[in-house]
């Protein structure tokens, strides 16, 4: 398939740069895949669209502080390889050429020095820094990593992690279950079993596809975990509803029967998949061209995404991170 199939246009104005409050006020769009019916309504009442006795696969991972900011120059950082080594996203990119030493100043004390020893293809560079990553002298720089689309605003971090955010380690947070309050969960816990797993939200699930032959698009792997109770909770499970893509692609990459896993998924997921695990899935509005919509359109049919986005901007839902929610059953 190509790229340019999963285009469309959005006014920017439908871009949320805020969360709706109370969480559960956020619009919710349901489609049935088996009569085509568009339903708009509201998250909290999400249980009257779920199938009776679903069971609700949530991604419990944190967002971490990973963006860090030294006046103009950004470090992003991916992956901690040791504690003075990383792998990460810059800018500008000239401040950090190969076998160059930039010299940033910190808040407190000396200044960071950080060497470049190495840039992959993909311009993600490897850094040698002064200080542990972990230095509290670097608490001062770090920020939540908010999408490049909503401007940063540190007073946004805490809604920018679920309810039952528990192990750090996402680039991004899983935007499905930002809907969910703590009293909601509580609600859907008398009719609905609630299963916890762990994916890591990193370049795997946001690195924007170049190509326009959709199949030549690598994934990066993210690491996930499913532990032996979750896995025997959803080998029970008659019906499962996965919250959010992240899920989703933890679910299809174990596969069924489940089993306790670590591991790490580079799942691409397009039109023509073949679903073996998940019934309904709960997600976002997404970004054209993404890895995201795809999975949308593996799950409904390419024509059929393409429908409910324009029902949806028509509508005026609110897209993105911090926008309204889909319901696909």
């Amino acid at each position: 398939m190509r790229l340019s199939e999963f285009d469309f246009g959005l006014p920017k104005e439908l871009i949320a740069q805020k969360p709706t409050i109370p969480r559960d006020h956020a619009r919710l769009l349901v489609y049935s895949r088996k009569n085509g019916k568009i339903t708009d309504d509201y998250f909290y009442n999400l249980d009257k669209y779920l199938e009776p006795a679903t069971t609700l696969v949530l991604n419990d991972s944190k967002v971490e502080k990973s963006r860090l900011r030294f006046g103009p120059v950004e470090i992003f950082v991916l992956e901690v390889l040791n504690p003075t080594t990383i792998r990460a996203l810059v800018r500008p990119g000239k401040r950090f050429r190969l076998g160059q030493e930039s010299s940033l100043p910190l808040l407190q004390g000396p200044p960071l020095k950080i060497l470049t020893i190495d840039i992959d293809d993909e311009g993600i560079r490897t850094l040698s820094l002064s200080l542990p990553i972990d230095d509290k002298r670097l608490d001062s720089h770090r920020l939540t990593p908010l999408p490049p689309y909503i401007a940063q605003d540190e007073s946004l971090s805490s809604q920018y992690q679920t309810v039952y955010a528990k192990p750090l380690g996402s680039k991004a947070a899983p935007t499905a279950g930002l809907h969910f309050t703590k009293k909601q969960l509580e609600q859907l816990s008398h009719k609905h079993r609630i299963v916890k797993l762990t994916l890591h939200v990193g370049l795997g699930t946001f690195a924007p596809v170049k190509s326009e032959d959709i199949s030549r698009h690598k994934m990066h792997s993210e690491e996930y975990l499913m532990s032996e109770s979750a896995a025997a909770t959803l080998n029970d499970a008659k019906h499962i509803t996965a919250v959010g893509t992240t899920s989703l692609r933890v679910l299809e990459s174990v596969g069924k029967p489940f089993k306790e896993t670590a591991g790490a998924t580079n799942i691409f997921i397009t039109p023509g998949y073949q679903f073996s695990t998940v019934d309904s899935l709960i997600t976002n509005f997404h970004l054209p061209k993404s890895t995201l919509l795809m999975l949308v359109a593996a799950m409904t049919g390419l024509e059929q995404m393409h429908h409910i986005y324009q029902h949806a901007i028509s509508n005026k839902y609110r897209f993105y991170s911090f926008g309204d929610a889909t319901l696909i059953l």
